[in-house]
């Protein structure tokens, strides 16, 4: 999911240290920015192969097949591109001090949720209560 270049492999955060310590807080810092910069290429790709794109010729299977690869590549970089806000907010919380801890309780999320998703706003539970509000609504 997210590459861990520039990390030292050394650390790991731990329930021990204090939550959102200073290492912790630069632990995630670099894995959402290193995620960011992944991101940003494969969009600086996208846009490279849509320059070059040539016109397809052939049969309709064939132009609509390249139509549909080029839609799918667009979709996926509108997702990336949204993923990206939510990093570039999850950065803002880290500069602020409120990162790693829920908007809801105001608890801290856990490094554990942390770790498989750096972009979470929401503790496990606020979240279950979220997704539950949800499917009420949806009934």
């Amino acid at each position: 999911m997210v590459k861990k270049k520039n990390i030292s492999s050394k650390y790991k955060p731990t329930a021990k240290e204090p939550f959102m310590n200073p290492k912790q807080k630069q632990y995630f810092k670099q894995i959402l920015t290193n995620w960011k910069e992944t991101l940003l290429k494969g969009s600086t790709e996208t846009i490279l192969n849509l320059k070059e794109d040539k016109e397809v010729s052939g049969d309709f299977a064939d132009i609509a097949s390249a139509e549909s690869t080029k839609s799918i590549e667009l979709r996926t970089r509108d997702r990336e591109r949204k993923l990206i806000s939510k990093i570039d907010e999850a950065l803002k919380r880290i500069e602020n001090n409120t990162y790693g801890y829920c908007e809801v309780t105001g608890k801290p999320i856990g490094l554990k949720r942390l770790e498989a998703r750096p972009i979470a706003t929401l503790s496990i539970e606020a979240q279950q209560m979220h997704e539950n509000q949800e499917q009420l609504n949806n009934d």
